[in-house]
């Protein structure tokens, strides 16, 4: 990637101050406690899910202490359908840590992050911009959506690799902290809202005056995709949050003739019920199965 004579950060920051969506997360004295519970959230969830579902769970517990103090099931009760269930038993675990060895406190120190459990690069990095305010580049699929285009002129970033991904954006990044910071949320943005995968509105876009890809023309994407997801429906992730659904439903044990009545294919039943089990998402109880 060459940035020379790239600097598309002035005009995305501009934009975003205009046009950034009002998100919990963006609001003066939001937490980092906060911050750190909705980018788990937002991990493959839409934001219009998270919100309310957001708000609920810093109500009941708005400190990484008060969530520790509850059995992990309580959490991945609390998730209900945000799906991907076992991001609730990471951020129980991550509330324990943070309480056990930090005081209670999110970290800052963006290796310190990373030693929590369900962090990754991602998450750690912007946790320590978002929340602290630190200088580091944070990207997701949408930051890396409007690199490819405007910066190297193609139409989709491709498989992702995260050292070339983050110095990619790390070349891009203003030197002040807060106009970086500025730029990680801005970039994220023109992303999700304008620079789409499907449909984007290049007309609306800030920077497409210096866009590479606007200035080629268009190309159509030549190189490898990323794996399409199969189908939800009748997968072994459908049956398993059939089952999730009947725990978090029940107060007590759910018998296996319960779970037998959810799903009539045995062999996929059991398997997804012993995946649950292995992932600790669901115990073993009175002879039938429960809630972590």
């Amino acid at each position: 990637m060459d940035t020379a004579g790239t600097n598309i950060a002035p005009a995305v920051n501009g934009w975003f101050a205009a046009h950034a969506r009002d998100l919990p997360w963006r609001r003066a004295g939001f937490s980092a406690w906060g911050t750190l519970v909705s980018e788990f959230m937002l991990q493959q969830t839409p934001v219009v899910r998270v919100v309310p579902r957001l708000a609920e769970w810093l109500d009941r517990w708005p400190t990484p202490a008060s969530l520790a103090a509850v059995p992990p099931g309580e959490a991945v009760r609390a998730w209900d359908r945000l799906g991907y269930p076992r991001r609730a038993l990471n951020l129980h675990a991550c509330a324990v840590q943070i309480t056990q060895r930090h005081g209670g406190i999110v970290p800052r120190d963006v290796d310190e992050l990373l030693a929590l459990p369900g962090v990754g690069p991602y998450t750690a990095r912007a946790v320590a911009v978002f929340a602290y305010g630190d200088r580091h580049p944070v990207v997701d699929t949408n930051v890396r959506r409007v690199i490819a285009r405007a910066v190297d002129g193609v139409g989709e970033a491709g498989p992702t690799a995260t050292t070339r991904d983050l110095a990619a954006m790390d070349a891009l990044l203003p030197l002040d902290d807060a106009d970086a910071r500025v730029f990680n949320a801005g970039a994220m943005e023109l992303g999700a809202v304008v620079c789409t995968a499907r449909s984007p509105r290049c007309g609306e876009c800030p920077v497409a005056a210096k866009c590479a890809w606007r200035a080629a023309g268009y190309p159509a994407y030549d190189g490898t995709r990323a794996p399409r997801q199969k189908p939800f429906e009748g997968s072994d992730r459908h049956v398993r949050g059939l089952i999730m659904a009947e725990l978090r439903a029940s107060d007590v044990p759910v018998t296996i003739a319960q779970i037998d009545s959810l799903w009539t294919d045995d062999v996929q039943r059991s398997r997804s019920l012993a995946g649950l089990v292995t992932d600790g998402l669901a115990v073993v109880s009175d002879g039938g199965y429960a809630l972590p």
